[in-house]
């Protein structure tokens, strides 16, 4: 297997702390955003990857964990890199933002998401790359959705005049985690004022349906907006499904004017490695392909816990790519740790910057002596880089 540059040893993890306050003795590998030890019992969530029109890079992630504030008033922290990813420096802290994306539209930063955890979907706005932004009071100012909501830093598109961003609903019809989810799209046109309610179309929900999957369908979340090689808009969602470690994905398809939402269900579930985790789809143009980073769960992790929960498979981070959103291929391991239970690179984000690619992961790792609360429970924020990503040649795992 051709070595990605990304692919360090883990036993002689560089100290690349960027700022942060590390006390552990050993890190994970790529160039450290941030820390915070996992005693705390605050954990680094949602992370987020932007690249400012100067050509600074920008990056976000929320606090969730018993000590954090995720139900009531959610806590964001942006920083930005003017070195490439090398180092970060923290310019904001945003108040009542959870689960959100940074995107750049018009060379202007935009900040999407729920308030809290299940909360109202908010906008912000910033004119100074991160370091202040608007405070959305009302439906006309950056109140979009008022409610119980959820998703992740999801992929906001731009595609046939429009700007798309993935949803669900947490209204039910059982809440219960998983089974309240409904796949939604929200959409606007792309010369609208994107801080007003008004100006955003929001699709019908499709609501859990315990029949699916032979019954073995526990939920789906995290949409991804793409656009198909037909031209029409669908929403790839993480399927939960506990009965195999084979994963899988559903492709949701939406209609031209971002009204309606359909799912057929004996054709529209996908094999997907890593679909049981949070991944990110984006097209590249280059290559004619669409592109993905995912947490695969390679033979020998099989072999190791045959009837694991395969959500909880976060210690591998593989690169995919497909020609028709159906079918994909494993390009590269790009991180990987031995240990299953209190290591994860997860939750990646991430952005085309030219021949390469650039990662923000959520990453839960060894702290000198001690270790990760678990793999789910991340306490680094770290950036990495993939160089030459279109010519890493395709394994057959």
């Amino acid at each position: 297997m051709k070595a990605s540059l990304l692919k360090c040893s883990l036993f002689l993890a560089l100290l690349l702390a960027s700022g942060a306050e590390v006390r552990a003795q050993q890190a994970p590998p790529g160039a450290i955003v941030t820390y915070v030890p996992a005693e705390t019992k605050t954990y680094i969530g949602s992370p987020s990857l932007a690249i400012l029109p100067d050509g600074s890079y920008v990056a976000s992630h929320d606090f969730f964990g018993p000590q954090s504030s995720e139900f009531v008033q959610a806590v964001t922290r942006v920083f930005r890199s003017r070195d490439k990813g090398k180092s970060w420096e923290q310019v904001s802290t945003v108040n009542g933002a959870f689960w959100s994306s940074l995107f750049v539209h018009k060379d202007t930063l935009y900040l999407l998401g729920p308030d809290r955890h299940h909360g109202t979907v908010l906008i912000r706005r910033s004119t100074d790359a991160g370091a202040t932004w608007t405070q959305p009071l009302t439906r006309d100012n950056g109140l979009l959705l008022a409610g119980m909501y959820h998703c992740a830093p999801m992929p906001v598109l731009v595609h046939n005049g429009r700007i798309w961003r993935a949803m669900e609903t947490a209204h039910g019809p059982v809440l219960d985690w998983g089974k309240r989810y409904g796949a939604m799209m929200m959409s606007a046109p792309v010369d609208a004022d994107l801080l007003k309610a008004a100006s955003w179309t929001v699709s019908n929900s499709i609501l859990y349906d315990s029949t699916w999957l032979d019954g073995h369908f526990t939920g789906w979340l995290e949409g991804n907006a793409v656009a198909a090689p037909d031209g029409s808009i669908v929403n790839i969602l993480r399927v939960d499904d506990r009965s195999s470690l084979d994963e899988k994905a559903a492709v949701v398809r939406v209609s031209a004017n971002g009204k309606q939402a359909t799912f057929d269900a004996a054709n529209d579930f996908i094999p997907f490695p890593g679909g049981s985790k949070k991944f990110v789809i984006r097209f590249d143009e280059k290559s004619g392909r669409y592109w993905t980073l995912s947490n695969i769960i390679p033979q020998q992790f099989r072999d190791q816990f045959p009837k694991r929960n395969p959500a909880t498979f976060r210690n591998t981070l593989a690169l995919m790519s497909s020609a028709d959103l159906r079918n994909w291929q494993t390009h590269e391991i790009i991180l990987q740790h031995p240990d299953v239970l209190h290591h994860g690179f997860q939750y990646v984000d991430w952005q085309f910057e030219g021949n390469d690619i650039i990662v923000l992961s959520r990453t839960a790792f060894g702290e000198g002596a001690g270790k990760a609360h678990n793999n789910h429970d991340a306490n680094y924020l770290t950036f990495h880089r993939i160089k030459k990503f279109r010519k890493l040649e395709r394994l057959n795992l």
